[in-house]
């Protein structure tokens, strides 16, 4: 295995348990988030969704083959870390309550970049 393929599979993989963790704790609405969401300014209920769509892009990521419907869990979790990082800031919060969200917004932009060519989009 070269060098790249393994820092896509630890970057992966920190990614997958990340997101996992989170969308279950989101999806049972526990481990502090309800307060977190309300904080931010949204409904409880964005938890549930959010929890469901993370778990689903962890399997998405993970499971061989189907290119796009990885490039959509890629784009999926961007969107939701760069939205909770910007959402953090806008309500005031401090940088360092913001730097989960800005984690794991950069390792998903690393394991997009490091993944193996049977995991991207053929060019036409």
């Amino acid at each position: 295995m070269n060098k790249n393929k393994i820092m896509y599979w630890l970057v992966t993989i920190f990614l997958s348990f990340a997101m996992l963790a989170g969308g279950i704790q989101q999806l049972l609405q526990i481990g502090g988030y309800n307060e977190i969401i309300t904080h931010l300014g949204y409904p409880l209920y964005l938890l549930s969704i959010l929890g469901a769509w993370k778990i689903l892009g962890v399997i998405a990521i993970l499971i061989p083959k189907y290119p796009l419907l990885k490039e959509w869990a890629y784009a999926g979790f961007f969107f939701a870390m760069s939205g909770a990082f910007i959402s953090h800031l806008a309500v005031g919060q401090s940088f360092v309550e913001a730097i989960p969200s800005l984690v794991l917004l950069i390792v998903t932009v690393l394991s997009w970049y490091l993944r193996p060519a049977n995991r991207k989009l053929e060019k036409q």
